[in-house]
């Protein structure tokens, strides 16, 4: 298969999961309120730092879905999708997640008013299934902190790029074009959208520097983090 092929396979099996994921969450809520046992891990990463591997390992050890920023998208563009995604949401979390959907929307321009509304549908309904971890399209600006670790993944620049040139095969001046952009493009909307600075360290929980600790030692951190806070809960 070419990559737009596997790319395509791996998106369509994601979704798979995903309806499986709303479905059993939908049928199974039996929650006192909101966000009650619904946890959720909102992850923000600087650009090069190993996002979705981290997300992916995460998932793994906790068994629960993971929402990539190509997933959520694609979800937030299928209309269909995010119907069924919005139906899975039972009657007694719909309140809060009005709420949520207009105070965000509120803080968006209008000429990205549709698109970015339809994301942060998504992005909060995800959040009140819980039992999920979302990458980007600030999650963690968004989500309540009672029932979400908000975690952001950092990197020295130098090992940021290098991973780039590593993952994407290009040179190193396009490693450094795309790093540089790409986390332009992130803080920007983040800022435009939700009027908070991705780098500030106290909007998060956990601040995990990937230059220092690895994809399967971040993975452990975040699991362990969020089992404490089950158990305060």
């Amino acid at each position: 298969m070419s990559m737009p092929e596997v790319t395509l396979a791996r998106q369509t099996e994601a979704l798979t999961k995903a309806q499986r994921h709303w479905r059993e969450r939908g049928q199974g809520a039996t929650l006192r309120g909101p966000h009650a046992g619904a946890w959720t891990v909102a992850l923000s990463r600087e650009a090069g730092t190993p996002g979705t591997s981290v997300a992916q390992e995460v998932g793994q050890r906790l068994d629960w879905q993971v929402y990539d920023h190509q997933l959520i998208e694609r979800i937030a563009k299928e209309m269909g999708l995010r119907a069924q995604l919005l139906e899975s949401v039972d009657e007694k979390r719909k309140g809060w997640l009005q709420e949520c959907v207009e105070a965000c929307v509120s803080l968006t321009p209008v000429n990205q008013e549709g698109f970015v509304r339809h994301l942060i549908e998504i992005v909060a309904s995800l959040g009140t299934h819980g039992r999920c971890v979302i990458v980007g399209r600030g999650a963690p600006h968004m989500l309540p902190r009672e029932s979400t670790l908000r975690v952001r993944l950092v990197g020295e620049r130098e090992d940021r790029i290098t991973a780039v040139e590593h993952r994407l095969h290009v040179s190193r001046a396009e490693a450094i074009r795309w790093v540089d952009d790409t986390e332009h493009q992130r803080r920007r909307f983040v800022r435009d959208h939700f009027r908070q600075d991705t780098a500030d360290p106290s909007l998060y929980d956990l601040v995990l520097n990937t230059s220092r600790w690895s994809v399967s030692e971040c993975a452990n951190l975040i699991a362990q983090a969020i089992k404490e806070l089950a158990a305060r809960s």
